[in-house]
């Protein structure tokens, strides 16, 4: 099992291995988590090869003057002008890169695997989303379960669904070809024919296993997910329902307060009554 994992997401593929992964074009920002670590592609940064031109001319106006006088003071010319050409050349570099768009090399060894199937990166890629929602439930759980074990099964499991993967889209690949060898013209006894038809349906039931194991993983991923969740929704409404109890008792302690407002209504209508008597007598 790898103690590190490393996922790298572009456009045309998913990258899984043990180790770094390394980029071919463009640059990617790295986030890790546990034993995870997560890279995807840096948007383009847009510059032209105009404005790189003119970036890099002013970067070396100034590293010239400063390696003429590091040369009056006494330095080498070739030190002074071959520090100055490489700082040159690798801000050349960087900017080139940094216009391109994120891609990562290819590994060429058995530890690692490439998804290339848009549907095995899909399916991939959900297991890791549902892998941060696992995460993101650990800090209030850390009393009931140990992170560094969920840490390693969690990491285990991408791992396996990503060797899974690899599996099942070979597996298509080899379906879609034997799918296209035709059979027209053939007669029904020929060896041919029943060897590629046995190699069919060893293909379906290889295709049938992968897609079992795939969805068993899916599945306990995703149930992992859930079963966190539910329980802080239920931390949740509990912590809720407590705080509204405490509320209550305090409402409900005590007698209950006086009702001044029926008696400042009587007063109020005694009132206007008698005005209303004076003003009677006053017009008799």
């Amino acid at each position: 099992m790898p103690s590190d994992l490393h996922i790298g997401i572009d456009t045309e593929k998913i990258v899984v291995a043990p180790y770094r992964l390394k980029v071919r074009t463009g640059r990617v920002r790295r986030d890790r988590t546990g034993s995870v670590t997560e890279a995807r592609p840096v948007a383009p940064s847009g510059r032209s090869r105009e404005v790189r031109v003119v970036f890099v001319a002013r970067l070396a106006f100034p590293l010239i003057f400063l390696a003429a006088v590091l040369f009056a003071a006494g330095l080498p010319w070739w030190l002074s002008a071959g520090a100055a050409g490489a700082m040159i050349g690798l801000g050349w570099h960087r900017q080139a890169r940094a216009a391109q768009p994120g891609t990562f090399a290819v590994p060429h060894d058995d530890r690692a695997r490439v998804l290339w199937a848009p549907e095995e990166r899909v399916a991939f890629e959900r297991a890791v989303v549902v892998s941060h929602r696992i995460r993101r439930t650990w800090p209030s759980l850390r009393d009931m379960i140990d992170p560094v074990a969920a840490d390693r099964v969690l990491t285990l499991a991408l791992d396996d669904l990503a060797a899974l993967m690899g599996r099942r889209q070979e597996v298509r690949r080899l379906r879609a070809e034997l799918a296209r060898v035709g059979s027209q013209d053939v007669p029904a006894d020929s060896p041919a024919l029943h060897a590629l038809v046995a190699q069919q349906a060893r293909v379906e039931r290889l295709w049938a296993e992968t897609g079992a194991q795939a969805n068993r993983i899916l599945g306990s991923i995703n149930a992992a997910a859930v079963a966190g969740e539910t329980f802080l929704r239920e931390q949740q409404i509990g912590a809720a329902a407590r705080a509204a109890e405490a509320v209550l008792a305090e409402l409900t302690l005590g007698p209950p307060p006086a009702e001044h407002g029926p008696e400042l209504a009587d007063r109020t209508e005694a009132v206007i009554t008698a005005y209303r008597e004076l003003a009677a007598a006053g017009q008799n």
